[in-house]
């Protein structure tokens, strides 16, 4: 008789059978608890319900953390939607509450920061693909609109990325010459912008197209080359070079640095 595929969101035990289910951490074997498995594998030998069961450090009645950890993956669709869940959205969950709710929002956002933060000596520009994939997770669920200015080298390497504007990006609003302040400091040969739409759609606005000519024309002034500027939705990004704007240099953001 063949057996049913294990759920991707079922906890594993160190010899790789399901652990049982309703089970406190407590009654599992010493060998097959998280905090067990993570000094003798390491992180990495862990799989996700476990690792959220490591924040929450504890279940409830006839539950591990591991077990509350598997309903709220397969609630969510897995570990990006959970990531992208509201502190309300994972209190719903069984057992969860909106103690651990706030745990785990705050691990999520810690690692948010770190990818933030992360040494940008090790992040060169290539496309727009490899600014998106760096900033959608931080800004694709933001509740209001950010304006960020990513500064790169000669060699497309990013020197950083500052947010300039929160709220209301609007080209009557933005100061252009604040796209261009870090930047002149750092002595950048080039800017991105990068801002975000609420609502979803990344669809650039006749809004975004005007920041963006009045941009090009300040980066102009200034010898600052404006090589692209992203709008991001939730999951999608539109790139306004691909889209056929001109922006100052022919083939910048896509040719491999040295």
């Amino acid at each position: 008789m063949s057996r049913s595929p294990k759920s991707a969101f079922e906890p594993l035990t160190a010899a790789g059978s399901v652990a049982a289910p309703g089970r406190a951490i407590r009654e599992v074997p010493l060998a097959e608890r998280p905090r067990e498995r993570l000094a003798l594998r390491g992180v990495g030998g862990l799989t996700s319900a476990e690792l959220i069961g490591l924040v929450w450090g504890s279940g409830t009645r006839g539950r591990s953390a591991v077990d509350l950890a598997g309903d709220a993956l397969a609630r969510h669709d897995g570990l990006v939607g959970l990531a992208r869940a509201t502190e309300l959205e994972l209190a719903t969950v069984s057992g969860v509450g909106l103690a651990k709710a706030a745990q785990l929002v705050a691990a999520f956002e810690l690692g948010r920061r770190l990818l933030a933060d992360w040494p940008v000596a090790r992040w060169t520009i290539r496309g727009p693909a490899d600014v998106a994939e760096r900033l959608i997770l931080q800004m694709g669920r933001l509740e209001r609109e950010e304006l960020r200015v990513v500064m790169l080298d000669t060699k497309n390497h990013v020197l950083r990325v500052a947010t300039v504007y929160q709220g209301n990006v609007s080209s009557s609003l933005v100061r252009i010459g604040e796209l261009f302040r870090d930047a002149v400091r750092l002595n950048a040969a080039a800017i991105i912008l990068v801002h975000n739409h609420p609502s979803g759609d990344p669809t650039p606005s006749p809004d975004d197209l005007h920041l963006t000519a009045e941009a090009l024309a300040a980066g102009r002034l200034l010898d600052i080359a404006m090589l692209d500027h992203l709008v991001i939705g939730h999951d999608a990004y539109v790139s306004l070079r691909d889209r056929g704007v001109a922006f100052d240099r022919a083939e910048p953001v896509v040719r491999v640095a040295n």
